[in-house]
């Protein structure tokens, strides 16, 4: 246990920013969760339709320094690549 004022308010901090990483990497994870769902149904439609909020939330997450940028590039790419795999195909 931290004894130096200093420390306790940064184990204050640590807890706060810790919750708040895990709200926006869950809500993050579950939005990619129904992007998924889509796709391995494939519907095309349903899965272009909420591309556009689950590229945002990816973007929101990383701004919030919660994921690194490239991380976030590089999910969103993949992510846009499938629902353009999947259009193809259909």
């Amino acid at each position: 246990m931290a004894n130096h004022k200093s420390a306790i308010k940064k184990n204050t901090q640590d807890i706060v920013r810790r919750d708040r990483n895990r709200t926006h990497r869950s809500k993050m994870r579950t939005q990619i969760k129904k992007f998924r769902q889509l796709l391995d149904a494939g519907d095309a439609a349903g899965a272009r339709a909420i591309l556009t909020e689950t590229l945002s939330l990816v973007d929101r997450t990383a701004r919030h320094g919660v994921i690194h940028g490239n991380a976030a590039d590089r999910t969103k790419s993949r992510l846009t690549k499938a629902v353009a795999r999947l259009e193809a195909s259909a």
